[in-house]
């Protein structure tokens, strides 16, 4: 087996990922470099797919204020997002923001050169920077693969995966195990700051935005590593991606198009949100998606449609030419047809519990970006605030760190090397059909532990996901890169309908239709690997 050494690694290649190796170099001396591992191309993540924009209480718009910004995320987090976090994510904005613009990023402007804000759900004012109209998260990715190509002082692994966290006696992260699938070879890099970066869950569901990628592979790392991981149940739900299947993912249609006055309407050409809320299409996420799955299920339909008719034509078309060239892909015209939608999960607000600079319940473990669990978000994300805390959380663990002194391992701790010595033993090559095993997963997650919960729904989706790993024979090592996926996404569902189950309310995302109430406070569900089974903590 080959070894390797770097000041630090960073395991995965989205916004936070990319942005957080970029300040690093910029400020902190790193003898042995800086390794970024991808386990798919590079920058292919959830970021790359972001439409709407990013947050910015920038301090040019005189409209905004911080304690707006903070107030919308608290009442959107459904009494889980927490006050001190929130508040700080949100002063950081302008700073962080003005660092995207310095490595190059193009917000859209108007015709005197100002940057433009659109309005999203949730949002009591015009806060959110966009770029390309509807590809603020391609154009940021692709800025800062850019820039990360540049740097003499970045390794990058494609194609590379990260399959076990080296911790060693002392109970401290040493480093990563990593399998490359062209070559089949394993590989140990030694580290003193391991930064996940790993992005989300989509992908435990049938209908999702996210791409194939999006497959909790640092929330398993973190757990099997022994890290306290937070709010596991809250899956977000986005309502409205376009009602035409993909490959491996849906379309987002992003939540701008209502910001812009797009309606939405159900099969028969009826309105319907205010049925729902005061705050008609602009009501939070869970709730319009919520209003849609009941609507559907009203009219007996797999779809609703969002009415564009009201936006001139001019800005639609300068707003929204991504979304309107892959509507024209699948042949609808967005300036004269419906498009037609549905929700499909979206974001994970539970995760890896860290500190606002990235700091987890293991030392030398760090996670940002959408793997980690700030209280940001608490029960339901605020529209565009998920960008924002990546660049912000990234920046602030890379300030951390400055203070560190970032020198890998002089020697080879007994604990490590027993995992190490797993990882080398033969394996059986019996085939498994992975692809086959994931799609019964994704049916389970989207049936039994999707939009609407209950008690019994949840303890036969646990069931069956039981019966699925009984089917898939394989210990912490397996055969291929598609394996060692199925075996993270196998444990996050289990995870995420344990949590579920011991959410006994309805709070934000995680709607119980057997406890259809929130309870009177909102606490967190906090969870560690146990005995064979997880374990609740405070």
């Amino acid at each position: 087996m080959k070894y390797s050494k770097y000041s630090a690694v960073v395991v995965g290649s989205g916004i936070s990922g990319l942005f957080c190796a970029l300040k690093m170099v910029q400020q902190i001396n790193l003898p042995e470099g800086l390794l970024v591992v991808t386990k798919s191309n590079f920058g292919e993540s959830n970021s790359r797919y972001a439409q709407g924009g990013i947050v910015g209480v920038m301090n040019d718009n005189k409209a905004d204020s911080v304690e707006l910004h903070v107030q919308d995320t608290l009442n959107a987090g459904a009494g889980l997002s927490e006050p001190k976090i929130t508040k700080f994510i949100s002063e950081n904005s302008d700073e962080v923001i003005n660092d995207l613009i310095d490595f190059g990023v193009e917000f859209d402007k108007d015709e005197n050169g100002n940057i433009t804000y659109t309005l999203e759900g949730a949002h009591s004012v015009n806060r959110i920077l966009h770029a390309g109209g509807d590809a603020t998260g391609s154009v940021i990715e692709k800025t800062l693969c850019r820039r990360v190509k540049e740097n003499p002082n970045i390794d990058i692994l494609e194609d590379t995966m990260v399959v076990e966290l080296l911790i060693d006696s002392d109970s401290e992260c040493k480093g990563v195990l990593v399998y490359n699938d062209d070559t089949k070879e394993y590989e140990t890099i030694y580290t003193s700051a391991v930064i996940l970066a790993t992005g989300g869950i989509g992908q435990l569901y049938k209908y999702t935005t996210n791409p194939a990628v999006a497959t909790g592979d640092g929330i398993e790392y973190a757990y099997s590593a022994g890290a306290i991981l937070q709010d596991l149940e809250f899956v977000q739900f986005h309502p409205t991606a376009l009602a035409v299947d993909g490959k491996k993912n849906r379309f987002l249609i992003s939540e701008s198009v209502r910001g812009e006055g797009a309606k939405l309407v159900d099969i028969n050409g009826k309105e319907f949100m205010a049925e729902y809320s005061e705050k008609k299409e602009l009501a939070p996420r869970d709730v319009v998606t919520r209003a849609i799955y009941d609507r559907m299920s009203k009219t007996n339909s797999d779809k609703v449609f969002l009415d564009t008719s009201s936006i001139d034509t001019e800005l639609l078309l300068k707003r929204f030419p991504t979304i309107t060239k892959v509507c024209k892909s699948v042949g609808i015209d967005i300036t004269k047809e419906l498009i037609p939608v549905a929700p499909a999960a979206h974001y994970y607000m539970g995760g890896i519990k860290a500190s606002a600079d990235g700091r987890t319940s293991v030392r030398g473990l760090y996670a940002i970006g959408e793997c980690s669990s700030t209280g940001l978000h608490g029960a339901n994300r605020l529209a565009s605030n998920s960008l924002l805390e990546c660049v912000v959380c990234a920046h602030e663990l890379a300030n951390y760190l400055s203070f560190n002194n970032l020198v890998p391992p002089k020697r080879i701790d007994e604990t490590i090397m027993t995992v190490i010595e797993k990882y080398e033993e033969p394996i059986s090559d019996e085939n498994f059909d992975v692809e086959l095993i994931k799609l019964e997963l994704k049916n389970i997650m989207w049936q039994y532990a999707g939009i609407l919960r209950d008690e019994d729904l949840l303890l036969k989706g646990l069931d069956e996901i039981y019966k699925l790993k009984s089917k898939f024979k394989r210990g912490r090592k397996c055969l291929n890169k598609q394996e060692y996926e199925l075996r993270n996404m196998l444990c996050v569902s289990q995870l995420i309908i344990k949590s579920a189950l011991k959410r006994e309310e309805s709070r934000g995302a995680h709607y119980r239709t057997d406890f259809p109430m929130a309870k009177p406070e909102g606490v967190h569900n906090c969870v560690i690997k146990g005995e064979g089974e997880p374990s609740f903590v405070k």
